[in-house]
């Protein structure tokens, strides 16, 4: 904690990354400013009622979008059209040749990409936003024409995820960290304090069960302390996993050049254990969303007895648990198997004269790399979907409301957090040490 703390004092000393954190803080303080802003044309009230008989699916969407979707926003829809057109993007990576072809491009590649992915996002937004105009238009309410209200409503729900995306990229290039992570963190943050309410409603409820009124109270505060204590302690867990990694010793050869010696040193590669991140837990929840969203907005009073079972049944049962589990076991390898490269590893490793001990160089050690990265996948597969699945259990059993998604919350506000931190630790490790001592200021006097 001392070390977080040191490191953001000494970040906002230097003023290049100061500027850029300001920044990021004013683009996520626009973001919570839009999440305010009601939607022209439809009743806020009737449509938060509307989407609530959703069930689970409306609690997802309404998770990700930081509230916006129950408040009837602009935002309501926020990033999720991106993050599934971005999962679409790189699943057609792997059967498009001149996707993956461009992938491999570098950074010129990396831009198209994006590019693409961006079109695709607006695409997704606008049908998902008439699909919420269709399956809500009884919350229509304004003095013009019907068609004229509902092409109001569309345009306004896919300008504001527009907008998201775009303060997304505009962190990516002017602020620190990465953009969408941020926007979903920033969602989450605000949800905070409706958890911490019904995690105080739930004490409330358990101490009226008792006769006496002390004993009760002493109930109640025991069961809000341990829940306070299990979320503290996942937590620390996740932290310590995310930070957790497999080092590769690599022995690099002695080079004689002129009459000095280099080389002969010994480093690691560093393999982290939760190389994907929270990424295919978003992607196997917006998979599993899909059928429950499409029954929703096409089949919601229909008497087809599938069609109610995955309108009403699916989302929260035993199939949609294992069905996630084994989701977001495959993303996991998936995610790994795109963005893992250890043919490339191993060729830098051979190009600067090193070995990793006792594998010979070239496909051996590829292959080596490979088989550990293996491994490390299954324990971030296995990681991954205990920290997901638990709190679903500890709500069924406690009766908590909408707990299901507190391991989620966790992760993406642990890793988030994580990934800015080593950001800044880096900006501030290239202006070290003469560098950072400069921008600090420390360097003026000795000058002197």
């Amino acid at each position: 904690m001392r070390g977080i703390f040191d490191t953001a004092v000494n970040a906002f000393r230097v003023e290049s990354i100061r500027k850029r954190l300001l920044y990021t803080f004013l683009i996520l303080g626009i973001f919570m400013l839009g999440g305010l802003v009601p939607v022209p044309g439809l009743d806020g009230e009737k449509f938060s009622e509307l989407v609530r008989q959703w069930g689970q699916l409306g609690s997802i969407m309404d998770f990700v979008s930081g509230g916006g979707l129950f408040h009837a926003t602009i935002f309501a829809m926020g990033i999720s059209p991106y993050i599934n057109a971005s999962i679409i993007i790189q699943l057609l990576q792997v059967v498009i040749p001149a996707l993956e072809d461009m992938s491999k491009e570098g950074e010129a590649g990396r831009k198209k990409i994006t590019k693409i992915t961006r079109y695709s996002a607006v695409g997704l937004a606008f049908v998902q936003a008439c699909l919420f105009c269709y399956s809500t238009r009884s919350a229509m309410v304004s003095t013009l024409p019907t068609w004229l209200n509902a092409i109001l409503v569309v345009l306004s729900f896919t300008a504001g995820t527009c907008l998201v995306v775009w303060l997304g990229e505009k962190i990516n290039d002017i602020g620190i960290g990465n953009g969408v992570s941020l926007i979903i963190f920033a969602g989450i943050v605000t949800r905070l304090p409706d958890m911490a309410k019904t995690l105080y409603l739930k004490a409330v409820d358990v101490s009226s069960f008792f006769d006496n009124r002390v004993l009760g109270i002493v109930m109640g505060i025991l069961m809000f302390v341990a829940v306070a204590i299990v979320a503290v302690a996942i937590i620390v867990f996740v932290i310590y996993v995310q930070n957790a990694e497999r080092r590769l010793t690599v022995q690099y050869s002695k080079k004689v050049i002129g009459r000095s010696q280099r080389g002969g040193n010994k480093d690691y590669i560093p393999l982290k254990v939760n190389q994907s991140g929270v990424m295919p837990v978003i992607f196997a929840m917006s998979i599993l969303a899909i059928p429950s969203m499409v029954v929703t907005f096409f089949f919601r009073n229909s008497d087809n007895a599938v069609a109610k079972w995955f309108g009403s049944e699916f989302t929260g049962s035993v199939y949609y648990y294992i069905i996630y589990f084994l989701l977001i076991i495959g993303f996991t390898f998936f995610y790994s198997a795109i963005q893992f490269h250890p043919i490339e590893i191993a060729n830098n490793i051979n190009k600067n004269g090193g070995a990793i001990s006792g594998i010979r160089a070239g496909k051996p050690t590829s292959d080596f790399i490979a088989q550990v990265a293996h491994r490390l996948n299954w324990v971030d597969a296995f990681f991954l979907s205990l920290v997901c699945i638990v709190p679903t259990v500890v709500g069924i059993l406690t009766g908590l409301q909408n707990v299901w998604f507190a391991g989620t919350s966790v992760l993406i506000l642990t890793g988030v957090a994580n990934d800015l931190i080593n950001q800044v630790e880096s900006e501030l490790e290239v202006r070290s040490p003469k560098g950072f001592l400069d921008d600090m200021g420390l360097l003026k006097g000795r000058r002197k």
